[in-house]
């Protein structure tokens, strides 16, 4: 019983109460816990090297996703790309090679949506991406792209071509590099071999067009789709070749080798043998070496694939290629042979597609002119593919678009057949024209008796379009003026050239043409003009609509002015060629209008730019006749300021050779210029004002246009300092022509009558023109010339009232300050050199009837001249009227206190007069 109640003890049973907690059990598991944060800022840290796009995401990790296999994401990867590169530009340049290469690789993804998005990246890339720092990796891209054209997948190939136009309008040069390969790529896309036993016998392989019936296009599509990046292919080759030209008249590029910049040449320079004069042959612009070696080209050293269509032999093979599959094309799109009369009528997808036809043949014609023996290639062309042409392409030729014109369209095109519009804006002009040049390139002189035929048809529907009237562009211009041209060489003679020219003059003379196409018939004309100046050497037979329009060029020039200052220009350059080569209409014309020209308000002298100005000047060498009416408007030309005062020199120099005093060893044209004349056009010029003007100015009172004294009765009118400064350089040059006229006594008496009659008398005059007049009596006086009395009287007020303005000058007047070397210079040379000049000076010098103000400006004026080593001796002889205004003046401020001028007066009294020195010591004033 004990033992029971001691296991009872030890499995006893613990009885909970009420109200009590449970006790814990020693074995029990503790589960609460604490938790703490954990910061790691470190990885919180944005890369401060790789900047991230707005889902946090670096360069590196979009590239690496662009591996991924899922579309969405790759497409993601390529716009968060696009988004990292336009916030962030400096990062192309950092990983270029990875951004090309992930890019390019995605051109044959399976998904269209990611190529699409590659697309839009390449662009965009191609907007920020030099073609020097993609030319390296240029090769991987072109590789890819290959792959992309040659592709199983239509859709891939589809894409291929977008790929193609950006690449094309960023990098065309780095494109064209390789060409070959894509030119291929470009056969294949529109067609396959054929499988024949012609593989068999090792021939060339024959190609002919493809059929997919999966495209989402019809083939016709799909083919215009093609060819029309092949013709811009084409032409990014033909515009990288600066060999190429064209028979055709271009329209102009902004290219700096298309410009020819003249050498500007100083003969002042040149005559003081500071300088040599270098020649140049071909106008400078490639200096040509005589030698009988020939530099073989790089192109020659080259692999036959790397020359790519530079090479005869590939241009060839690829021609042989390309020009079956082109015709096939055109059979397809070619009218019935059912035809309407007036036109074969073309539905616009085949006019567009026969458009890219004949547009790939002329470029790779274009390319046949770079090669060296460009006589043979033409002749191979002919021999080849002249008969498929006239069979195919002159069979239903002209063509026009099948479209109804709304009657209200109908007067723009007054009833040409040819000009039907569309709403595509499909130009079948420009198709007719294209066929036209095609033709016209593969006729010569030698073969005119067999293509008569054809020759025939183009050139009535040449002449009928350009005598229809209607409104043609640039490109049909440009188009339609080359295959003229190369009517008018291949048969030359008068009677085949002068409808054609009087076609290209009847659409010259239509209203409102527009500035390229005017640009485009100047150029035409000018070109047959010289052709035919240079074949009337030995035949004289000019053409009668030539020379009509020779001679309206100088009216359309006065009528046109500054509205179109570039045409204005052509017009010069034309007429000065024509002017230069003696033709007789051209100058008559231009001796009638010149009037208008040189107007000096109007005229297009001086409203043109600096270098239309100068050739302006340079044509009145080539004047017939120099009336007085035509001198007078040169004059005003001259001194109004509104050409350069080098070029109103230059004009002076031209009226100079023109006259008799120019020297000429040979009998000048007589009658050209008459002297009179030609001295009241110096005279006029050395004035600088006309006669309504100085007229004008005699009622202008005070300052601060008007400087005067009362010790003179001229008063001087201010001019600006733009004005005085044109005025100066003009007047130098009028002395120098003055001064080489032979009788120098008979010139100073002109000069001496005509200044006596429009000048003195007046109460004002001009600043510059008084500096101008002491300046050409200084230069043509000499001991021969006799000064009437009225003269000396109005220079001697002349040089005090210049004199006075000098030293009264403000130092702060900056705009008059830069006077005061050149009319004191003229001062002072014609005090010196007319003694009796400076007594009627000293004479005037009336002190008593001037205010005080004015006394110390007389002081300073008998000191400076005291002072001044070149009127020294005159000083000495005139003592005694020096010493009596001096008295004058001492009487004037007696009793008062004496001030320091007027005893620096006394000093240089007693200095230089009073004790009469005789050695030298030639002191020059400094005011």
């Amino acid at each position: 019983m004990t033992k029971k109640r001691k296991h009872q003890e030890d499995f006893q049973k613990v009885k909970l109460k009420v109200g009590k907690k449970k006790p814990k059990l020693e074995n029990a598991t503790d589960t609460t816990f604490k938790t703490k944060a954990i910061q790691i800022p470190e990885q919180l840290k944005e890369d401060g090297v790789l900047p991230t796009q707005n889902r946090k995401l670096n360069i590196k990790d979009l590239l690496s996703q662009m591996h991924h296999y899922s579309p969405g994401i790759k497409h993601n990867a390529l716009l968060g790309l696009k988004d990292l590169l336009s916030q962030y530009p400096f990062v192309i340049d950092a990983h270029l090679s990875n951004i090309i290469s992930e890019v390019a690789a995605v051109f044959t993804d399976k998904d269209s949506g990611v190529r699409g998005a590659a697309v839009h990246l390449l662009q965009f890339l191609a907007s920020k991406i030099r073609a020097e720092q993609i030319a390296p990796f240029f090769p991987l891209v072109s590789a890819h792209l290959s792959s992309a054209m040659t592709h199983i997948s239509e859709g891939i190939q589809e894409d291929s071509l977008k790929v193609l136009d950006v690449l094309l309008e960023a990098y065309p040069a780095l494109l064209t590099d390789r060409s070959i390969i894509l030119l291929k790529n470009f056969v294949e896309l529109i067609s396959h071999q054929q499988l024949s036993k012609r593989l068999k016998s090792r021939e060339k392989l024959s190609w002919m067009l493809s059929v997919n019936p999966n495209r989402r296009v019809t083939s016709q599509q799909w083919r215009l789709n093609v060819l029309t990046r092949l013709k811009k292919f084409l032409q990014a080759v033909v515009d990288g070749s600066s060999e190429i030209e064209d028979e055709g008249l271009q329209e102009q590029k902004d290219s700096p080798h298309s410009v020819r910049n003249p050498i500007c040449i100083s003969w002042k320079v040149h005559a003081n043998n500071q300088q040599h004069i270098q020649l140049f042959e071909n106008g400078g612009l490639q200096p040509k070496i005589n030698s009988s070696f020939r530099l073989r080209s790089l192109v020659s050293v080259m692999d036959s694939a790397e020359k790519g269509l530079s090479s005869a032999e590939n241009l060839k093979g690829f021609i042989e290629i390309i020009i079956p599959l082109l015709i096939e094309c055109w059979i397809e799109a070619s009218p019935a042979q059912s035809a309407p009369i007036l036109g074969n009528l073309l539905e616009s997808e085949s006019q567009q597609l026969m458009q890219q036809v004949l547009s790939i043949i002329h470029l790779l014609w274009k390319l046949t002119k770079r090669h060296d023996e460009t006589y043979k290639m033409e002749l191979w062309l002919r021999m080849n593919y002249l008969v498929d042409f006239k069979h195919y392409f002159m069979r239903h030729f002209p063509y026009s678009l099948q479209e109804t014109v709304k009657h209200k369209k109908k007067d723009s095109c007054k009833g040409n057949k040819y000009c039907m519009t569309s709403s595509n804006s499909v130009d079948h002009l420009l198709l007719n024209l294209t066929l036209c040049d095609i033709m016209v390139s593969l006729a010569s002189t030698a073969t005119l008796q067999m293509d008569s035929g054809w020759l025939d048809m183009i050139r009535k529907f040449v002449t009928d379009t350009l005598q229809d009237g209607s409104k043609l562009n640039s490109k049909q211009v440009n188009r339609l003026l080359g295959v003229t041209w190369r009517l008018m060489q291949i048969q030359q003679n008068k009677v085949a050239t002068e409808p054609l020219i009087k076609a290209v003059y009847t659409l010259y003379q239509q209203r409102n043409l527009l500035f390229p196409v005017r640009t485009l018939l100047l150029k035409f004309f000018s070109r047959v003009y010289q052709k035919e100046d240079l074949r009337t050497q030995r035949i004289r037979s000019r053409s009668k609509v030539l020379s009509r329009w020779l001679a309206g060029l100088p009216q359309q020039l006065a009528l046109l002015g500054l509205k179109n200052p570039e045409l204005s220009n052509q017009l010069i350059d034309i007429i000065h060629s024509a002017a230069s080569r003696s033709n007789k209409e051209l100058l008559q014309s231009l001796q009638a209008t010149a009037a208008r020209i040189y107007d000096p308000l109007e005229g297009a002298l001086v409203l043109l730019p600096a270098e239309a100005q100068r050739r302006l000047v340079q044509l009145v060498y080539f004047l017939p006749c120099l009336p007085a009416s035509l001198l007078a408007c040169l004059s005003r030309c001259c001194i109004m300021g509104r050409m350069s005062s080098d070029l109103a020199a230059t004009l002076i120099g031209i009226l100079h050779m023109r006259s008799s005093f120019a020297g000429w060893k040979c009998q000048v044209q007589d009658n050209s210029v008459n002297d009179v004349d030609y001295f009241s056009f110096l005279f006029s010029t050395l004035i600088g004002f006309s006669r309504k003007e100085l007229t004008d100015l005699q009622g202008i009172r005070g300052k601060p246009h008007i400087s005067q004294t009362q010790l003179s009765p001229v008063r001087l009118y201010l001019t600006d300092l733009d004005q005085f400064l044109h005025h100066w350089a003009v007047t130098e040059m009028i002395c120098h022509s003055l001064s080489t006229i032979p009788s120098q006594s008979q010139c100073f008496d002109i000069l001496q009558t005509g200044i006596c009659k429009y000048l003195v008398g007046l109460v004002v005059i001009p600043d510059s023109t008084a500096g101008s007049v002491l300046c050409a009596i200084n230069k043509l006086w000499d001991q021969a010339c006799i000064l009437s009395e009225n003269l000396h009287k109005f220079l001697a007020s002349c040089c005090y009232s210049l004199l006075y303005f000098l030293l009264t000058l403000d130092k702060e007047d900056a705009e008059h300050v830069q006077k005061r070397d050149m009319l004191w210079g003229s001062c002072i040379s014609a005090l010196a050199l007319l003694p009796r000049l400076l007594r009627l000076m000293l004479q005037s010098l009336q002190v008593s009837r001037i205010c005080q103000e004015e006394l110390p400006v007389v002081a300073q004026l008998l000191r400076l001249l005291m002072q001044h080593g070149q009127l020294r001796s005159h000083m000495i002889t005139n003592e005694f009227l020096v010493q009596q205004i001096i008295k004058d003046i001492m009487t004037l401020k007696s009793g008062e206190v004496q001030e320091q001028w007027l005893t620096d007066l006394h000093y240089c009294f007693n200095i230089y007069l009073a004790s009469h020195p005789q050695g030298p010591g030639s002191i020059n004033a400094v005011y």
